[in-house]
Formats: C-alpha cells, structure tokens, sequence
C-alpha cells in the first residue's frame, strides 16, 4: 500500500474554504456599523445594514459615536479606511454560502489579489531572463567563494535586514520577490532550501509581529485605538531583539546540523529535486563572473534597492514595484544581448514556473471572500470581545493575544484587523485597567506569532516556490513556535505588572 501524500497548498486551501463554507451555515450573520471619512465632502459615511447616514467630520460626532479618535486622524489620511463602530453590532437574516459560492471563491480571490499575483508573476519573467544571461550562476558562484567558511554571516545578515524592513515598514508580500533569488545562494553555501525561506519568512514574520514603525500595523492599529504610535515602543523594539535572537539561534543550529550532515536536513528526500528547481548542477561548470555579468547583476539588485526606497519613502504600492521588475527585465535583457523573441519566451517562462503560487494567493484571498459575503466575520469579532469579561490583568492580556492570534486565520491582513477590531476591542482593556497600548501589541503579537504557521496568510505560497510540503514547514518551525509563543506571554503578562 503506497504512503498517503500530504495535500498540496492547493487543496489544503480548498479544503480551508469547504470549512469556511460550512461555517457560514452554522454561525449567525451579522455586522457592525462602521464609519468612513469621505475626503472630497469632508464628512462621515455610517454605514449599516439599514443604509449610508452622512455625518457631519467633528471631534463631537466621534464622541457620539464612542470613537475615541482624534478628528485628525481622519482629514490626515492616517485612517483611510471603514472603521468599526463600538456597540453596534446587529444580528442580520442569514446568508449562508452554498456550492456555487465556494467554486467562485478562488477566481473571486485571484480577481482582488491581482496586483499581488501581477508582482508575482512578473517577478517570474525576471528571473526566467536572469538565468538565461548566467548573471546568477556567475553571482551565486561567486557568493559561495567569498563566503566559504563564513556562510552562517548570510543567515544573520539576511534574517535580520528583511526583520528590519518587517518592523519599519511592513516588508511582507514584497518578500516574494526574494525567495527564487536567495535560496539557490544558501542551497550553494551548502545550507538546505528550508533555511533560506526561513531566514526571508521569518524576517519577515518576526520584523512585522515586533514592528515599531510599521504603518500598515502599529501606526494604525494606534490610531485607531486612540492613542499615540510611539506609546509602547520600547516594550516592542524589547521583543524585536528578543525575538529576533531567539529566531537567529535557532536558525544557526539547524543550518550547522545540516552543513555537517546533509541527511539531517528536513527536506533531504527533496535535495536533488530543489537543486533541479533551481538550476543548480553540483557538477556544474562554474561561469566566470564576467564585466557585463556584474554590469547585470548589478542591475537586478538595484531593482531590488529601488523598490525598497520607493514602498519606504515614495508611497509606492504594487502597480510601482512591478514596474520597476518589468523595466529591470528590460534592461537586463538589452544588456545580455538576449533577442527579442527569445526575450519574451524565456520571460513568458519565467512567469509561468511561479503561476502556481499565484493561484495559491488568490485561493487563499477567496477564503476571505466567503466570509465576508457570508456576513460572519463581525459575528466571530463580536464574541471574542465578549469572553474577557471579569477578567484579572494578566489572563486579559494573554486571551486578547491568543484571540487576535485565532482571529487572524479569518483576517489575515493587518491593516483590515486593525481598523475593523480596534475601535471595538482598545475601550476592552480601559475596563480592566490596562493600557491601550497592551492591546494593540497584543493585537501585532498575537497576528504576527500566528502568521508564521497561518495557512490562509503568505506561508503556502512561499513553501509552493520551493515545492517544500507545509508538513515539513510544521515539523521545521513548530519548536520555534512553542518557543516563541511562551516568550511572548511571559513578555505580555510581565509588561502588565510592571
């Protein structure tokens, strides 16, 4: 009898959305009232079931409304999207979703991801034009010589910049972009592929569950719960560094055991079959890092660096970043002297080795969609902010943490938990004595801790560009995760009593 395979991100995500389904049959509808600044009128949308109410944008209307936000943080553009409306969630008629819903959902999610699976995809086309000039074998080449003896330096530098950008600006989907680029380096530094999409994930992961100056999360998840960004940093850049260092460690020791004895490696079944992946012949001729190879590299970095300056100062989102890819194909192509029909081949091919991975993130964002066109996401918000009453300091801070951790499986993103849950959950913490700050790190701890293992968020994507099954990825980080959840409710329960 042959061995049961795990299921692929594919059907684990449709087996995700089969649930989610379900669920719209057995738990209630219903929906709070949310607020939106209209810029062009200067006034609020309340919006509900019942309809669109205009209000006039005072501080007084806030207040009615038991907003507490400053009028500011609205005309500034610091909150641009629907907020939640404490105390009005209503029960609604049910709108459970059937079979027709379910099959939509993917193509639903592929149609509101587009800009991500456009970066994706055009990201693919680059590499497919960069292996086809030998810039990367020469460069990877080239790493390995200089790094010989000294590679765990790529695990610390790598882990901690891109923990960096997570923690400053909120580098996480841009990220895709990196793993088909660094992981043949660490695969030629002799490491397996699991530690380099670790140490790029869980960069990422750990930058933004840490993050101080991140917009899309601490800055607004603040300004949504009435209070200022810069009110409990200290405790967040804390746990930045504890983290992080946990993190780095753990990495290290599992990149030494597998340097020292191949077999050690998680994923060693896979070995040739990743190397193929990635073009990587161990017997391979080595490229000679030519004038006009490191002209092009060059070029492929720079994309990299000018997309980083442009998401941290320039206000660009994906439109921009992809087409900074696409010209910096372009370019590359020009400069590798690759001809122009062979240019769009190699770059059609490019696109469609990571198509996978776009149909991954767009079934994981129709999992979204069921939910909320089956109107229950507000009802699982609504008993969640329930069950901490009555509640000591310290178990308050740890369920509010474990629930958002639980929340982000249905709400994955950061920005759409915080202005959705906030105004509703902060005014919980002034009940109990604890600081509004408190909840929104419990908020960031809890959806970053919980991303790390989180199958409807970026994780399945990521493992797809390796082909690496997301049982593997549980056996690898669940240690780490135990590790790190305890840490944090230490930290949480701590900073409460303190």
């Amino acid at each position: 009898m042959k061995k049961l395979k795990f299921p692929t991100a594919q059907t684990i995500l449709i087996l995700i959305a089969g649930l989610v389904t379900l669920l719209t049959w057995i738990v209630p509808a219903g929906k709070y009232d949310t607020l939106l600044y209209q810029e062009d009128s200067d006034t609020f949308s309340k919006i509900s079931p019942q309809g669109t109410e205009t209000l006039a944008a005072t501080q007084a209307a806030l207040d009615e409304l038991e907003i507490k936000i400053p009028l500011e943080k609205f005309t500034s553009g610091a909150i641009y999207k629907p907020i939640g409306i404490p105390n009005t969630y209503q029960e609604l008629a049910p709108a459970p979703q059937g079979i027709a819903a379910m099959l939509q959902s993917p193509i639903k999610g592929i149609i509101a991801a587009a800009d991500i699976i456009f970066l994706v995809l055009i990201i693919g086309g680059l590499i497919g034009v960069m292996n086809r000039t030998g810039a990367f074998d020469a460069g990877i080449g080239w790493l390995a010589n200089f790094l010989k003896g000294r590679e765990f330096i790529l695990i610390i530098i790598v882990t901690t910049l891109i923990a960096l950008g997570g923690t400053t600006f909120g580098l996480s989907e841009e990220t895709m972009a990196f793993y088909p680029i660094l992981i043949p380096v660490f695969i030629a530094a002799r490491y397996d592929a699991m530690v380099g999409l670790a140490c790029i994930f869980l960069g990422s992961a750990i930058g933004s569950m840490c993050s101080t100056t991140n917009p899309f999360s601490t800055i607004i998840a603040s300004d949504t719960a009435g209070i200022n960004w810069t009110t409990g940093i200290t405790g967040r850049f804390t746990m930045l560094v504890l983290c992080l260092t946990i993190t780095i460690v753990y990495l290290l020791r599992y990149a030494k055991k597998v340097k020292n004895d191949p077999s050690k490696s998680i994923i060693y079944s896979q070995k040739s079959e990743i190397e193929a992946l990635f073009g990587l012949n161990p017997n391979r001729e080595l490229v000679r890092f030519t004038p006009r190879l490191k002209l092009i590299t060059t070029v492929f970095s720079l994309s990299f660096i000018i997309m980083i300056i442009g998401v941290s100062f320039l206000d660009w989102w994906f439109i921009e970043m992809t087409t900074t890819f696409l010209v910096g194909a372009i370019v590359i192509g020009f400069l590798g002297k690759i001809k122009e029909q062979e240019f769009v081949d190699v770059f059609a091919r490019g696109a469609g080795d990571l198509l996978s991975v776009a149909f991954i993130i767009g079934i994981a964002r129709g999992i979204t969609v069921i939910m909320d066109d089956g109107l229950i996401s507000d009802t699982l918000l609504y008993h969640a902010s329930t069950i901490t009453e009555g509640m000591n300091k310290g178990l308050f801070t740890n369920v509010m943490f474990l629930i958002y951790a639980g929340l982000s499986f249905f709400m994955p993103s950061s920005s759409g938990m915080a202005v959705l849950t906030m105004p509703i959950m902060s005014p919980l913490g002034d009940t109990v004595g604890v600081g509004r700050e408190i909840i929104v790190n419990a908020y960031m701890y809890g959806l970053g801790l919980f991303y790390i293992i989180n199958p409807t968020g970026l994780i399945l994507a990521a493992l797809a560009i390796v082909k690496i099954g997301f049982n593997k990825w549980l056996k690898f980080i669940l240690p780490l995760f135990i590790i790190l959840m305890v840490v944090t409710m230490l930290f949480l329960t701590l900073t409460v009593y303190l």
